[in-house]
């Protein structure tokens, strides 16, 4: 089964979330009704970023070479690169 590094963007205050899921769509419906913690309070979030893995170790690699980044800059271009694909 296919597993995702998703980033999405706070509507709210601009702020970005990165994590790795089987299911998009559920995942992002439990970010925007506050059923995780750390996303509550910055609602309504909008996907920006997907990437599909066939498994979960690559999912969770790529998830945090992207989080030990911390840049918006490399986020932004992540986004922008995948749009022109």
């Amino acid at each position: 089964m296919a597993y995702f590094v998703y980033i999405i963007e706070s509507v709210k205050d601009g702020t970005y979330y990165i994590g790795s899921t089987q299911d998009i769509e559920e995942r992002l419906q439990r970010h925007n009704q506050g059923r995780s913690k750390y996303t509550r309070t910055k609602q309504p979030w909008k996907l920006i970023y997907v990437e599909e893995y066939k498994d979960r170790t690559a999912a969770i690699k790529k998830e945090l070479v992207i989080k030990q980044r911390k840049s918006k800059d490399y986020i932004k271009k992540l986004v922008r690169a995948s749009r022109q694909a």
